[in-house]
Parts: C-alpha cells; sequence; structure tokens
C-alpha cells in the first residue's frame, strides 16, 4: 500500500479553524500526515528491487538519509509557514511511518544578499560531499595559477581577467552576478531593472534600454570574453555554462541547534 505525506490543518467538523472564544485568533500548526491511497492497493504488487546496497561502496550499509531543503523566511511566509513549522511537520510525518527513526535538524546560514541557490547555499554550509568537492573544483588555491578566463568572485565581490582584476562598478558586477547566478534562464530587462534597483523612485529607476548601456559596458570591460552575456532578442539577456568562466561561491554557515 503506498502511502504519501499531505501537509494538513486541523479544522472542526465545519472546516473552520477551531479558536478558544475571546483568544486572539491564532495560526494553527499544520503538520503533515500519511495517507493512504486506495488505488494503489489495487494495484499488483511491484517487482522486487534490488537491494540499495548493491550500489553502495563494499563495506557500507545505509543508516538514514538527508533532506537537504532550501527555502528562506520569506519565501516560507509567503506560503503562510515558517522554517520551524515544516521541521515539525516533517518529524511528525517520520515519527508515525517510522517510530524509531531518529531524526536531527539544524539551518544553514549565509551572508545577507548572498546569491545562489537557497538549496546549494544548504548543501554548502552543512558540508554536503558533492557540494564541498565542486567549490574546490571551482576555487584553485593558488589565484595566480589561472591563466586564463574569466573568474567571477561571488564570495568577494569581484571578477577577474586572465588573471587580473576587472575594474567593474558595483552595479556591473550585481548586473554580471545576478545573470550567472541564474545560469540558462533568459532574464527579461524589466526583471533586471526590479531587482537590481529595488527601492529606488521611478524618477531614479533607469529604464528597460539603459539596462542595453550596462550590458554593453560591461560586455566592453570583459573583452574577449564578451560573449558570455548573450542577447536573447526582443526579451533580454543570459548566461549560459561557458568553458572561460569559473564560478566561486561564498561559503554559509550552519548555526547553533535551532529546532
Amino acid at each position: 500500500m503506498s502511502t504519501t505525506a499531505l501537509l494538513d490543518r486541523p479544522t472542526t467538523a465545519h472546516g473552520a479553524t477551531p479558536e478558544t472564544p475571546g483568544s486572539p485568533a491564532r495560526t494553527p500548526v499544520r503538520h503533515l500526515r500519511a495517507v493512504n491511497h486506495p488505488a494503489a492497493a489495487e494495484a499488483p504488487a511491484p517487482a522486487a528491487a534490488e537491494p540499495a546496497s548493491r550500489a553502495l561502496p563494499a563495506g557500507t550499509a545505509p543508516r538514514g538519509f538527508a533532506l537537504y531543503v532550501g527555502l528562506d523566511e520569506a519565501k516560507a511566509a509567503a506560503s503562510g509557514v515558517n522554517l520551524g513549522v515544516l521541521v515539525d511537520a516533517l518529524r511528525r510525518t517520520i515519527a508515525e511511518l517510522a517510530p524509531s527513526a531518529e531524526t536531527y535538524a539544524t539551518v544553514a546560514l549565509a551572508p545577507v544578499g548572498a546569491g545562489g541557490r537557497d538549496v546549494d547555499v544548504v548543501r554548502l554550509a552543512l558540508h554536503e560531499p558533492s557540494a564541498v568537492a565542486r567549490t574546490k573544483q571551482e576555487e584553485p588555491e593558488d589565484e595566480e595559477s589561472t591563466a586564463g578566463g574569466v573568474v567571477v568572485d561571488i564570495s568577494r565581490k569581484r571578477v577577474l581577467i586572465d588573471g587580473e582584476s576587472a575594474a567593474f562598478t558595483f552595479k556591473e558586477f550585481e548586473l554580471l552576478q545576478y545573470l550567472v547566478l541564474r545560469e540558462g534562464r533568459t532574464i527579461e530587462r524589466t526583471e533586471l531593472v526590479t531587482s537590481l534597483w529595488q527601492g529606488t523612485t521611478d524618477d531614479d529607476a533607469p529604464g528597460e534600454r539603459t539596462i542595453d548601456v550596462h550590458v554593453r559596458r560591461l560586455r566592453a570591460k570583459l573583452g574577449r570574453y564578451e560573449d558570455i552575456v548573450r542577447t536573447v532578442r526582443g526579451v533580454g539577456y543570459r548566461f549560459d555554462r561557458h568553458a572561460d568562466v569559473v564560478i566561486r561561491y561564498g561559503h554559509g554557515t550552519p548555526s547553533p541547534d535551532r529546532f
């Protein structure tokens, strides 16, 4: 029989959230619950899968798993929850499905404004092996050993071109960083204006065509590597994986135990 974990909200018989008379309204704690699918019970049992241990290195055995969740507090709040509620919901579900399981949760911290995908920051902060290995590959110990190409150093907010530090303005670096961290996605000019000029008035924010000027200046400083910022006609700009570009991500820091 198949089970699926759902996010459940406790309600009264009429579907309303239960509240104590005279008390202020509170957001009910939501948690996951396992739900049996009747359809799955009628389906024929699948063939037995090969033991997972066959794919593991000799002399090892599974002892548990880690689930890396990329989600900041603002995004969680937009969904009506917070990180603590989600951790509690997952623990309740695990306790129902496997009462003997032991759980441990922490939260990953990163500098305010740090770029990158949330889940990548979490994996690196919590020292997930493949994330750490990737970072070591992309961050040579000796910076001077980089004979050629472009290094976008997210952690130090700078760009190296053929081993030399490029004289990028703050806005030019932000523009390049924004595209690099959204690799493979075409970014419209309106999104660049909204994201890179937050908090400015309509009079101070640049027009969409002004973005083209910023990009031209950025490309001029990239020199022979100018094509790493691609133009998508009628839409905006895009950065694709490029052999001449190395990206150095900043390291997040695990917090003390929070949950």
